[in-house]
């Protein structure tokens, strides 16, 4: 039965842990978010699809389309047998509940992350309901502890939805024409410096090394010109925090 699964009751408990937080008297019931690591961002995202009471969203490393690309397509999915495969897709992918997440959503990842690979993360973001912040570094490693918790766009994020703090920056538009990226912008902090990351690879996600080249700044606006044979690319555009926020990847 559904509810005899590890996801159905982990959801449940982060439902009963914001019930908790909010009954505290030295909680502002209205100022409550939610933010997890991997498994956790997972779980942020079927979280933040049913239960809107969250004022933001952040997953690390986490997104939904399990069974179109991830570390587990190939193994444990693969081993369930097609009919499990599309029951515990139907039930427990976080694509299934990513469209009923209205609050801003920031996702927090790597270029290579091996469990949640750039385009089933790119997918996820695209069906988010509200305002959305995509934060890619290159070659961020995957872990709890410092690699999960210690990314600076987590607390500032949080910070501009709880307590008034200044925003990430804004991607306000993008465009791939006449072989160039760019994008506009909007942003509170001054922009420092904006890099084109690309690869010329192909094929398996996690394996595809990304160059970086330094993209020109003007008011609002980033531009770089993408280099021959590049299968994907992105910008990253960095405040004087050193808080990165990217563009969508595009595939030329």
């Amino acid at each position: 039965a559904a509810e005899d699964q590890w996801t159905y009751q982990a959801v449940g408990a982060i439902g009963l842990g914001h019930s908790l937080l909010a009954a505290q008297p030295q909680v502002d019931a209205e100022r409550i978010g939610i933010t997890g690591i991997s498994w956790g961002g997972y779980l942020t995202c079927i979280a933040a699809g049913v239960d809107a009471r969250s004022r933001f969203a952040v997953s690390v490393y986490g997104c939904g389309f399990l069974g179109e690309n991830s570390a587990w397509k190939q193994d444990v999915l693969a081993r369930m047998g097609e009919d499990k495969r599309k029951r515990w897709l139907a039930q427990w992918d976080p694509a299934v509940y990513l469209p009923r997440a209205e609050m801003p959503f920031c996702w927090v990842t790597g270029t290579n992350d091996f469990a949640y690979p750039l385009d089933s993360l790119q997918k996820s973001h695209r069906l988010t309901a509200g305002e959305k912040t995509i934060c890619v570094r290159v070659e961020m490693p995957h872990g709890h502890g410092g690699a999960g918790e210690n990314p600076e766009e987590i607390r500032a994020f949080a910070d501009s939805h709880l307590q008034g703090g200044e925003a990430l920056t804004r991607v306000m538009g993008q465009r791939f024409e006449n072989d160039r990226l760019w994008a506009t912008f909007e942003s509170a902090r001054p922009i420092v410096r904006a890099e084109l990351n690309f690869t010329r690879a192909e094929g398996f996600w996690p394996d595809r090394k990304y160059n970086i080249l330094p993209a020109t700044i003007e008011e609002g606006r980033v531009d770089a010109e993408v280099p021959p044979m590049t299968t994907v690319c992105f910008l990253n555009l960095f405040d004087d925090r050193n808080c990165a926020v990217s563009t969508e990847f595009v595939e030329p």
